[in-house]
């Protein structure tokens, strides 16, 4: 009989899991999972309160967990040690959010693989392993075409007051807020990308005017310049993508591979149908 998998893809505010049983899929999801913040314990009762009571009397064979912060060895085994608690005997294999985006995307062939999310990574993929990555510095230094970068300028031409009459009285009705609000929530409160990302989908609601359609085009930009343009292997290889900006703003991204003559390959909002196919 065929091992029952789990397969998981997860953030720091969600994740999506999904059971294939005797080639029936069930999807659960549950909150994310953020090995920086919580303990192996806390990663266990998580998944006693939210992922266990939909698998009752489910006995898994293989795990297949892909998350953020997982690329850093102690936080694998962390999440390792709660997955094998909550389902004991069997093989859980635990890596990073970028090697599921690859591994969806690009299958068992060479391709880049990008992250458009409310954050931004991408890297070389030869079929088996990432072998080239281009440095993620986070959304203060880096994290160039994410909904976190994306979000940044929109708030920088509002409260620049860069926006004309019309989008400025748009941007208010959308989101009734100030400067010091604003100012409040990026420099004092918890996850200010979250909070920055969630003005790029001011971008998404006004598309056509030529400011939202200059910042859609620069921030995407700034990612194919300054990591898509590092890879050598750009210019051999399709380019592919997984996230909600990358979903949201498809157009942008085929207009610039044919600026940059480049093969733009998938694009897909979240990697779990291609990480199906790949543990099929």
């Amino acid at each position: 009989m065929a091992p029952v998998k789990l397969i998981a893809d997860s953030g720091a505010t969600k994740a999506e899991w999904c059971l294939i049983r005797n080639g029936r899929k069930k999807t659960i999801f549950t909150q994310g999972i953020s090995p920086y913040f919580l303990s192996t314990e806390e990663i266990y009762a998580l998944l006693s309160k939210e992922l266990l009571p939909a698998l009752k009397n489910v006995t898994v064979n293989e795990i297949y967990y892909y998350g953020t912060g997982c690329a850093n060895p102690a936080n694998a085994r962390s999440v390792q040690k709660a997955l094998q608690k909550a389902f004991p005997g069997s093989h859980a294999e635990v890596t990073h959010d970028l090697m599921g985006a690859a591994r969806a995307l690009c299958g068992h062939s060479r391709g880049v693989a990008c992250i458009l999310g409310t954050g931004s990574n991408s890297c070389f993929f030869n079929g088996r392993k990432i072998v080239r990555n281009s440095p993620g510095l986070g959304y203060v230094l880096g994290d160039e075409g994410s909904g976190a970068y994306l979000g940044k300028k929109v708030i920088q031409y509002y409260l620049y007051g860069t926006f004309d009459d019309e989008l400025r009285g748009r941007f208010d009705l959308t989101y009734m807020t100030n400067a010091p609000e604003i100012l409040e929530h990026v420099y004092k409160k918890p996850l200010p990308n979250r909070y920055l990302a969630g003005f790029a989908r001011f971008l998404a609601e006004n598309r056509g005017h030529y400011m939202i359609e200059n910042i859609i085009e620069d921030g995407l930009n700034d990612f194919f310049f300054q990591h898509l343009c590092k890879y050598r292997e750009s210019w051999n290889h399709p380019i592919h993508f997984a996230g909600g900006v990358a979903f949201g703003f498809k157009d942008v991204l085929q207009q610039l591979c044919a600026s940059y003559e480049f093969e733009l390959g998938k694009v897909m909002k979240n990697p779990m149908e291609g990480l199906i196919d790949y543990h099929r």
